[in-house]
């Protein structure tokens, strides 16, 4: 009898997420077993427990998703989960925090998307602005838009000292170069969003971080992206089904990208990388990285 397709779910928080949970099912796993408590620390051996008890073709229907809060943690998680495989005892496992890793990529995507199809260029050399970068979305889309060479700068709503405290855990763990400034002041933000190529807005759901008298200084604005689809929008003037919409504020030929324009794309990476899991005779180690190869399969 084929032994049923089991996904351990770890997280260091008090619960697994049932957003995840369903996708897990929907995607075709038997069964989903969720863990709590689970850290860094203890990521080693919970991998070594689920990798031994049913042998090496057993190990093929065995996967580990890694969920939580942070990035930084899941990424090193991830990581430390690989590092404790013992061949052929491997399984494959997949680390998408609170979303970050497929949400941050699915956003990725869709600039690249419009950049392409509208200004016909890429996200190398450009400014690119993070609004609600310290949050888990917007410290991994930060990386996947440093990785693809833009000049990204992470914004401090309220001072300096989260934003550098941000950039410097991603210098420190992923080797790219991100800026933080304060953006506290009207006259910094006004500064800074007149430079800005790229606006990604990532705050939390329900706050605005750009309004119209933001947009008008907006004079070189290519692209701006939502992932908030709880009102009022996140960027004044995108709706949430936007996919390369002029914006009627701003520059005047920049086009806005809605959040479930994002989270279609989201949905679709997530779910398409639970069923490689499954298919797969050989384990996947899935991270951000992954996901953006994903997404823009989806995007394109």
């Amino acid at each position: 009898m084929e032994k049923p397709y089991l996904l351990h779910f770890a997280t260091p928080g008090t619960r697994v997420s049932p957003f995840d949970v369903n996708m897990a099912y929907d995607a075709g796993w038997n069964a989903v077993i969720p863990y709590s408590g689970v850290g860094l620390e203890d990521i080693a051996g919970f991998t070594q427990d689920a990798i031994f008890s049913r042998g090496p073709k057993g190990a093929k229907h065995t996967g580990i998703f890694i969920g939580g809060r942070d990035p930084m943690l899941a990424a090193g998680m991830l990581d430390a989960a690989r590092k404790a495989m013992v061949p052929p005892f491997e399984v494959s496992v997949f680390a998408d925090p609170s979303g970050a890793f497929t949400t941050a990529a699915a956003m990725i995507a869709a600039v690249e998307k419009a950049l392409a199809g509208t200004h016909g260029t890429t996200l190398a050399g450009r400014r690119v602005t993070v609004f609600g970068g310290t949050g888990p979305v917007g410290m991994i889309a930060a990386v996947l838009a440093a990785q693809a060479g833009a000049e990204v700068t992470l914004p401090g709503h309220d001072g300096l000292f989260r934003a550098q405290s941000a950039t410097e855990a991603i210098q420190a763990r992923f080797g790219v170069a991100v800026s933080p400034i304060d953006a506290s002041s009207d006259d910094a933000k006004a500064a800074l969003i007149a430079d800005t190529e790229i606006a990604l807005a990532t705050a939390k759901a329900g706050v605005q971080v750009l309004g119209p008298a933001h947009l008008a200084h907006a004079a070189r604005l290519m692209v701006a992206a939502d992932i908030n689809a709880v009102p009022p929008a996140g960027i004044e003037g995108i709706g949430v089904m936007d996919n390369g919409k002029p914006l009627a504020a701003a520059s005047g030929h920049a086009v806005g990208i809605g959040p479930l324009a994002i989270g279609n794309i989201k949905y679709k990476v997530q779910q398409g990388l639970l069923q490689a899991m499954l298919r797969t005779d050989s384990p996947l180690y899935l991270g951000f990285a992954d996901c953006l190869r994903e997404a823009r399969l989806h995007a394109a």
